[in-house]
């Protein structure tokens, strides 16, 4: 199934009937589609009233350089930010990471949003793409995090994404601009960068995103194209029963596939669950690409629905929520974002 992007602040009639088509399971919202919480909350309606009850919403609200809705919403930090707590106080750490995950989540399902692609448990191992977005670059500490976050965002009624299996951290190469390559064995990558998965996964983990990065000792194709990553390893070895989910298909290491279309439907052979198409332009495109028949949603799918959130208004006199706000908009300082 697919995910859209959509242009603006309210949905044009042409987005309206990309809702209806075959195969259209939900949207991922970015900056450019918010304006204010009511205009979100006014906007998320409009979407179901087109797509229905079923469709999803998501979006990215990472915390620091990744967070989309912002003017409105608590000013999350880096997950970075966290990891270097850990480093003086791991208990202090746990506590918030699922401090972060729970206002971030508990805020978006107020919103009317169904979930946010995080967290990321990608190592902090230099990639330029990831930077600050990851916990730390040990394996054992990312995994701890991860399993704290995944517990939080739980709590705040949400779904959890895990990105970008197998691991991005520990590549150079920015996968929205180029082709990336990480050249390490399966024995390396499994030591490394899959045990935060591994372990995330045993949390009850929802959903895992797939990285645009070519593991060449294991596959030949990019993971998210690539069965042996999606279907021998992630389910097979990891035993992992959720949604697969693809990354953008617009993004530059996505091209060894070919033609949007036939990204698309490589995704879907591979056993991506639900494939995104973030940007307006290749929407048309990617519709044409599925198939015809009105399938419904899988069950793997219509777990990402968010669970019934508290209103605005009663998510901000929580006195729980005070402390947490307090507690996590601290570590901004740290990282010169207040």
């Amino acid at each position: 199934m697919l995910m859209i992007g959509v242009a603006a602040l309210e949905l044009a009639e042409h987005e309206k009937r990309w809702l209806t088509a075959p195969g259209v399971a939900g949207v991922l919202l970015f900056a450019r589609n918010y304006q204010s919480r009511e205009q979100l909350i006014a906007l998320c309606e409009a979407i179901r009233d087109v797509g229905g009850d079923d469709v999803l919403i998501a979006v990215d609200q990472e915390g620091g350089p990744v967070q989309r809705f912002r003017d409105g919403f608590t000013r999350l930090p880096p997950l970075a930010a966290i990891g270097a707590v850990y480093r003086r106080d791991p208990d202090e750490a746990i506590r918030l990471a699922e401090e972060h995950a729970w206002v971030m989540a508990s805020e978006l399902r107020a919103s009317g949003v169904d979930f946010s692609f995080a967290p990321v448990v990608d190592l902090a191992r230099g990639n330029a793409a990831i930077g600050l977005r990851a916990f730390h670059a040990d394996p054992a500490v990312a995994a701890e995090l991860g399993q704290a976050y995944v517990r939080g965002m739980h709590l705040g009624g949400m779904a959890a994404v895990l990105k970008h299996f197998p691991g991005h951290g520990s590549v150079a190469t920015d996968t929205h601009k180029a082709q990336a390559i990480d050249p390490r064995s399966l024995d390396e990558i499994r030591r490394d960068d899959l045990l935060p998965f591994a372990e995330c996964i045993e949390a009850r983990v929802e959903a895992v995103m797939m990285a645009h990065v070519t593991y060449p000792a294991v596959d030949s194709q990019p993971a998210g194209y690539s069965k042996r990553w999606i279907e021998q390893i992630l389910r097979g070895e990891l035993g992992f029963a959720g949604a697969v989910i693809s990354d953008d298909i617009s993004m530059a290491a996505a091209g060894a596939a070919g033609s949007v279309g036939e990204r698309v439907r490589a995704h879907l052979d591979a056993g991506c669950d639900l494939v995104l198409a973030c940007f307006p332009e290749v929407v048309d495109e990617a519709i044409a690409a599925m198939p015809g028949d009105a399938a419904p949603m899988p069950p793997q799918l219509a777990a990402m629905r968010g669970s019934l959130g508290s209103s605005w208004d009663g998510l901000t006199n929580n006195p729980q929520r005070e402390r947490f706000v307090a507690r996590i908009t601290a570590l901004n300082a740290d990282q010169g974002t207040a």
